[in-house]
């Protein structure tokens, strides 16, 4: 067990009923780290957040936080938001938050103060004395948003946090996910929006049949997946450019992706574009994470 880990989780495997749905998942997630859970529907991904959790157990493999076999003592210091709505319908949104952090362990007067500061935080508090069944779906992920922080959680763990949300509150919550962060909490998203972990993640794994099919660092990732693309703004005419040595893929008035038919440094290639054009920018075009994940999840589908 890795003492610089808050998450240890070693060959893992999951069954119900005769199917498998984690198949011997072998993660380490380091503290302070942004981690994400990445699958298509069935992937698994929900499945290991519930062993976790401790809501199920595993088959196989073990689960160890802070370098000890997890036990239920451990719940206390882990916030989850759930994908689905884990809300009391016929309760007020203040009195259930306020059951939620009782139940994480704070004393009440705390408890209250806590749910409190994020109800104005997450602008709840105008709908303190509203049943969970009246809110809209955007205000009730911001109410379990505030449940799973309120007491706060060393490990937090966000399943679909952008669920239901506008742009606006989409934005509010990606801003306290990196203030929390920041502040010292470690924290899992699990989301098919690609964009939200390529702002948000250090790293990730990739999850497809119930196994690892890609995991680590995004940025290395998107540098192992690279394509030899380069976008460049220039003055000049392309037209003096040797095309037995650049493939133009795209031409846009001063403006042009281009490939080099032989793959070269990044500092090599703009000296030899400078030889043929007055060069006003220059950037390599990385992969997405959602073009990576296609295209992965496909290979395996045909695999």
């Amino acid at each position: 067990m890795n003492a610089d880990s808050i998450l240890d989780i070693q060959k893992v495997t999951k069954r119900y009923n005769g199917i498998t749905a984690v198949d011997q998942v072998s993660i380490t997630i380091p503290k302070g780290a942004v981690f994400g859970f990445l699958g298509p529907n069935g992937a698994g991904k929900t499945s290991l957040i519930r062993m976790i959790m401790q809501i199920t157990v595993p088959d196989e493999g073990t689960l160890a936080m802070n370098g000890e076999r997890l036990h239920p003592g451990h719940a206390a210091q882990v916030g989850y938001l759930p994908e689905e709505r884990g809300l009391y319908r016929q309760a007020k949104v203040e009195e259930q938050l306020l059951y939620m952090a009782r139940l994480r362990g704070l004393p009440n007067e705390t408890a209250k103060q806590k749910i409190r500061f994020w109800g104005e935080k997450l602008g709840l508090t105008a709908w303190w004395n509203k049943k969970a069944g009246e809110l809209s779906k955007g205000m009730q992920q911001l109410t379990q948003f505030a449940a799973a922080v309120a007491h706060d959680p060393i490990l937090i763990i966000l399943d679909e946090p952008f669920s239901g949300l506008d742009p606006v509150n989409t934005e509010r919550i990606k801003d306290l996910i990196s203030e929390l962060n920041r502040q010292g909490a470690t924290i899992i998203i699990s989301t098919h929006r690609m964009e939200q972990v390529e702002a948000l993640c250090d790293s990730i794994m990739l999850m497809n049949h119930g196994r690892i099919i890609l995991q680590g660092n995004v940025r290395e990732i998107q540098q192992r997946f690279r394509k030899n693309q380069f976008r460049i703004m220039y003055e000049g005419s392309l037209k003096g450019l040797p095309l037995d040595e650049f493939e133009i893929l795209n031409d846009n008035q001063y403006e042009a992706i281009l490939s080099p038919r032989t793959p070269m440094g990044s500092g090599d290639l703009l000296k030899r574009l400078t030889e043929y054009l007055n060069i006003r920018s220059f950037s390599e075009i990385l992969p997405s994470l959602n073009e990576i994940f296609i295209d992965q999840v496909q290979r395996q589908t045909i695999l």
